[in-house]
């Protein structure tokens, strides 16, 4: 009885297949597929002719290193994540029609295609610098024109390292560093056009108020300021001799100075 009840037991345990999370399980039967997706969770399966495919629908992180052209005709040697999953209604299809192969047969060389096309727009300075988020962003665009209909989401592509020719390093900074002296030297000169400008603008504010000072001295004018100062002189109780001709005062003190 024992011996009835472990063979069942193992019967039993032989025929059920666990689907972790993340996963979804295809059910493979005398070599054709069930269309259905299975959750993950426990599935029973008769061992001696069915297999269970498990296919990955959480985010799968897939790392290639390759030599992108550049427009110069450079080799530039790269590190690329590839971020992508499966979507869980399209799995059996792409077993059905890609096979278990699907990163060498559809993501892999979909990828290569892509980064060479898209990388040889730009020169290889562009991978380095602030261009390197739109390069990113192209190749995933064209890798998702061609995969999303077979049942691949591309999540993100992402250039981790990029290791440019001997040589090139230096001639970015270096170009950098005169770029960088250049901003510095036109900031200078814009300095120096606005002090001049305001020099400009205060002489020609000082020249303004010459000018019309002058405009508003009037032979009256001066007159009448200079009745006005004998007027002063003559109320003064100090002792003195004005000799006028009735336009300018000349004041004599009483020591004849």
């Amino acid at each position: 009885m024992k011996r009835l009840f472990a063979v069942l037991a193992l019967a039993f345990l032989s025929s059920c297949v666990i689907v972790d999370p993340g996963y979804v399980g295809v059910k493979s039967t005398l070599g054709k597929l069930k269309p259905k997706a299975y959750q993950p969770g426990l599935m029973t399966v008769n061992p001696l002719i069915t297999r269970v495919v498990v296919v990955p629908t959480r985010t799968v992180n897939l790392e290639v290193r390759l030599n992108l052209p550049s427009k110069e005709g450079l080799n530039v040697l790269a590190e690329i994540s590839i971020l992508y999953h499966i979507q869980s209604s399209q799995a059996p299809n792409v077993i059905q029609t890609v096979g278990e192969r699907y990163e060498d047969v559809m993501i892999l060389s979909v990828f290569r295609s892509a980064a060479a096309d898209v990388c040889s727009r730009y020169m290889a300075k562009d991978m380095h610098s602030g261009q390197r988020a739109v390069i990113e962003d192209a190749i995933k665009s064209h890798m998702d024109s061609l995969l999303t209909d077979r049942g691949f989401v591309i999540e993100s592509v992402l250039m981790k390292s990029i290791s440019l020719p001997p040589g090139l390093y230096e001639a970015i900074e270096s170009k950098l560093e005169a770029e960088q002296i250049a901003q510095r030297m036109e900031f200078e000169l814009q300095q120096e056009r606005l002090e001049a400008q305001r020099k400009k603008i205060e002489a020609q504010g000082v020249r303004d108020a010459q000018q019309v000072l002058a405009e508003g001295l009037s032979d009256e004018i001066i007159k009448w300021r200079s009745l006005e100062v004998l007027e002063k002189l003559s109320s003064s109780p100090n002792a003195k001799l004005i000799i006028t001709d009735g336009n300018a005062p000349v004041l004599i003190n009483e020591d004849g100075k």
